[in-house]
This record gives C-alpha cells, structure tokens and sequence, in this order.
C-alpha cells in the first residue's frame, strides 16, 4: 500500500497507531496505569469506538524515545519501579525529586533512556518515585534514592 503504515492490528493507515495494551506492553505498564495516563490527559489518544488508539508520534511524545518494538534479534528488558518513601516533608521531596530528575536526565544518551514521576501526599506526607527505564538505568537511580532518603533527618 504505498507509503502506508501499519496499524495495530493490521489495517493499513497513514500512521502507526497502539492499541493501549500494546503501549502497556511496550512500556512495561499495566493497562490500567496506560488507561489513567490517557484519561489524565498526560498520553494523548484517540478514542475510536470504545477503544483508544496511540499514534506512535504521541508515544514518543509521552516517552522521550522513539515508539519501536525491540529488535527480535536478542533480548531487551526494561523495568519499571516505584519508591514509596513516607514521612517526607515538603522541602525534602523539593530537594530528592529535582536530584533524581537531574539524575535521570543527565545519563549519556547511548546508555538508554529512563522516564521519572513524582506524586507527593502532603496530607500523608508520602512520595512516590516512579521509575521507567532499562535496567542498568534504573538501579543507578534506585542507588541514587537510596542514599538520598538515608541522609534526610
């Protein structure tokens, strides 16, 4: 078909488009976590029918990274974690977040990518640290975590 792409499921399009549970499954996620990133406008999709549709364009939008399957040629992990840190005030999520967000994005680019969400509770005064990432990556930054809630008071 010319210079048609595949969709996601087979029928010819103009672009590449995912089903959600393939974006999960490319990214490691649950369909439910895939689901609320789209529903908080923070993956933008289309709705068709009762399904959404991912443009490859907005994956990569959503990720930093090109939106490819791995090569069938050998293998490829990548992981996701989350660091549930509690009885952290605010000033001290301030300081952690923008450390390991520098961390993150201060890697040298053929070493991978890695993606960093924090959510903070104040109520609870409970962070999460949300981690996405090949796996060398993410253990760099899991030690990196480590150290930073071992020196907080």
């Amino acid at each position: 078909m010319g210079n048609a792409r595949e969709f996601d499921g087979g029928v010819a399009m103009a672009e590449r488009y995912y089903s959600v549970e393939r974006v999960a499954e490319l990214l490691g996620l649950h369909v439910k976590t895939v689901r609320g990133y789209v529903r908080d406008g923070r993956l933008r999709a289309t709705r068709i029918g009762r399904q959404y549709r991912i443009a490859a364009e907005d994956l990569e939008a959503f990720t930093g990274r090109p939106a490819t399957t791995p090569a069938r040629g050998g293998p490829h992990a990548e992981t996701s974690a989350i660091v549930r840190i509690d009885g952290i005030g605010r000033e001290a999520v301030i300081r952690l977040a923008n450390t390991v967000i520098a961390a993150a994005g201060s890697r040298p680019r053929d070493g991978g990518t890695l993606r960093v969400e924090t959510v903070y509770d104040e109520e609870r005064a409970s962070l999460k640290v949300i981690v996405l990432g090949d796996l060398d990556g993410t253990a760099e930054l899991l030690k990196i975590i480590d150290l930073l809630v071992d020196e907080e008071p």
